[in-house]
């Protein structure tokens, strides 16, 4: 394998959002073996920095896709400003629904969400900002808000849903394996040579398509059956023994 490629949260990060040294041994032989260490997540960037820091990702797809990090280039695949205030104009209408706009600027919430940092803004369906953007997430108690979102969708976008619960809007152009298929195009490293970890929805098509996929043992059932291999979970540092086990050992 030429390039080792996972997501964070629930993934190579332990619960309580750190990664321990033993992962980070790991992942200093894989670069010192010439291995590619790529992320793909759904964070945006600002939310991942202590982690490049101690890892050096040689690219990494934020926002599932949304925006992409490669070495010498930044891409964008953002919901076309007409498409958010559809969606929006819908949304806001639904009772007792958390909505947020992820965004080039920053991320907006009709309430505060003190652990995401967002900035409280009352003006939805009216965009928040002229800049990109990345994703509409949704939330709410109504056992029917996944219908109700799919069926407001325009063409250009879809939804996926992480954590059990949590709605993620994003433009069609924006997936996890399309930004790592744009990553790997710009590493020079075929899917094939590529290993991929993972635990939720948005994990299950770069599972199936990269050489081999690796589901941690606390990814939800529908990964877990799509993978070509079980690791650890990720507080048991999964991801790097599964690494050390059966790619440094060879």
């Amino acid at each position: 394998m030429k390039a080792i490629i996972t997501d964070l949260d629930r993934t190579l990060l332990r619960t309580d959002k750190t990664i321990s040294e033993y992962t980070l041994a790991i992942m200093r032989k894989c670069h010192d073996r010439g291995i590619a260490i790529m992320a793909a997540t759904a964070r945006p960037d600002r939310s991942i920095l202590q982690y490049q820091k101690q890892i050096c990702f040689d690219a990494i797809t934020t926002l599932n896709g949304a925006r992409v990090i490669l070495p010498n280039a930044v891409l964008e695949n953002g919901v076309s400003h007409l498409s958010g205030q559809h969606i929006l104009s819908k949304l806001v209408i639904m009772p007792d629904t958390l909505i947020s706009v992820e965004t080039s600027d920053g991320i907006y919430s009709n309430v505060e969400i003190p652990e995401w940092e967002s900035t409280c803004y009352n003006g939805f369906p009216d965009l928040p900002t002229q800049g990109t953007l990345y994703k509409i997430l949704v939330s709410g108690k109504s056992d029917t808000l996944y219908c109700q979102v799919e069926s407001i969708l325009p063409d250009d976008t879809y939804y996926t849903v992480a954590n059990g619960n949590l709605v993620q809007i994003m433009s069609k152009n924006a997936t996890k394996w399309k930004g790592i298929c744009a990553i790997l195009e710009a590493l020079k490293i075929s899917k094939a040579e590529t290993v991929y970890f993972g635990d939720d929805n948005d994990d299950i098509e770069p599972l199936q398509m990269c050489g081999a996929g690796v589901a941690v043992s606390n990814a939800i059932a529908a990964v877990i059956s799509e993978a070509d291999y079980i690791a650890g979970s990720n507080d048991e540092d999964g991801v790097a023994r599964f690494i050390e086990a059966n790619i440094l050992s060879h």
